[in-house]
This record gives structure tokens, sequence and C-alpha cells, in this order.
């Protein structure tokens, strides 16, 4: 089975999910700066948002680049990730409406949580039917990044309930893990 397919739906779903987020953010009445203070929160999670999309979007771009093979399974485990990814617009909104409160500030870090989760599963169903030896294998290795991100986001939810300013700043760091760009599939592949 090819796997142009499955890259264009990925695309296009990512591509709808950063538009629904911008679209989120409601425009003011008034002319003046003043008006945007109260924007301020919905502004931060949409960035923080739009950045972890963008991530996703990076790493499945590589990841694809890598695979010289899918089958049903990993439509179905990419069904997953896109699943987790399609919620980012709620809990963003959610979040940022509410100033990033404890329980939406939570239930973000579930939705991270659990993409992180799904990103991992499509990987593992991807070097399942790949040789153990292909450049896929070889690239992704032992994942350190993903599994210490999984960790961050469960203590960041726990701790989100005491102080969800230092679950957030959890998330920051993450995705500041993540900006740093993952150059495993590009230094395997060469491209």
């Amino acid at each position: 089975m090819g796997k142009g397919r499955i890259e264009a739906f990925s695309d296009g779903v990512i591509a709808i999910i950063i538009t629904i987020m911008v679209l989120e953010m409601k425009v003011p009445h008034g002319t003046d700066l003043a008006v945007l203070r109260p924007l301020v929160p919905v502004f931060m999670s949409y960035v923080l948002s739009f950045i972890y999309v963008g991530i996703y979007w990076n790493n499945h771009h590589h990841l694809f680049h890598a695979v010289h093979r899918i089958n049903g399974p990993v439509l179905w485990a990419n069904l997953h990730l896109l699943f987790w990814l399609s919620l980012f617009p709620f809990v963003t909104g959610w979040m940022g409406e509410n100033h990033f409160a404890a329980v939406p500030a939570a239930l973000y870090g579930v939705v991270l949580l659990m993409a992180g989760v799904a990103y991992f599963i499509l990987v593992r169903v991807l070097l399942g039917i790949h040789p153990g030896d292909s450049k896929l294998a070889v690239a992704i290795g032992r994942d350190i990044k993903g599994l210490i991100s999984v960790v961050i986001y469960a203590v960041a939810i726990g701790l989100s309930f005491l102080n969800q300013w230092l679950a957030v700043g959890l998330y920051v760091v993450v995705a500041l893990i993540w900006l740093i760009p993952d150059r495993r599939i590009e230094n395997v592949i060469g491209d």
C-alpha cells in the first residue's frame, strides 16, 4: 500500500485543526489596545497549541519520509493520532478562555499525553512492518525524547491541580524539547 494518501489526508486534517484554532479567537470590539488585554490568555494558548501542532506535523512528515509501506493497522494508528490532535482546538480554547484554570489545564495535558501515546503507537506499528535494520528502525532508535515527553505530561497533569502555571510551564518545556529539530531521520535518510 502506498503512503501518499495517508500523508495528504494527515496534512489536510492538520491544516483544518490549525484553521479551527485560529477561528476560535474572537475579534474584540473596540479600537484601542486595551481591548486586547482579555485575549492574552487565549492568544498564549493558541501559540502553544500552534507550536505543538507544528511539531506533530513536522515529525509526521519526517516519519513518513522514512516509511516504505503502510497497511491497515498503520491507517488506524494514524487516525488515532489525528483524533487526539483534532481535540487541540477544544482544549486550547477552553484553557485560554478560562485563563489557564486547573481543570482546563489538566485536560489540555491529557490531550497532549494521549497525542504523544498515539504517536508512539503509530511509530511502533510502522516499525512492526519494516525490517529491524531498516532506515526507519535505525533512525527511531530508543526514542528517549518521546518517552521523556510522556512522563513530563503525566507529571504536569497531576501538578495542574496544585499549580496550573507550573503544569503549563512543563507543557512549554516539552514543546521546547521538540522545537529543537529531531534530526534522527534526516541523519539516517540523508535528505
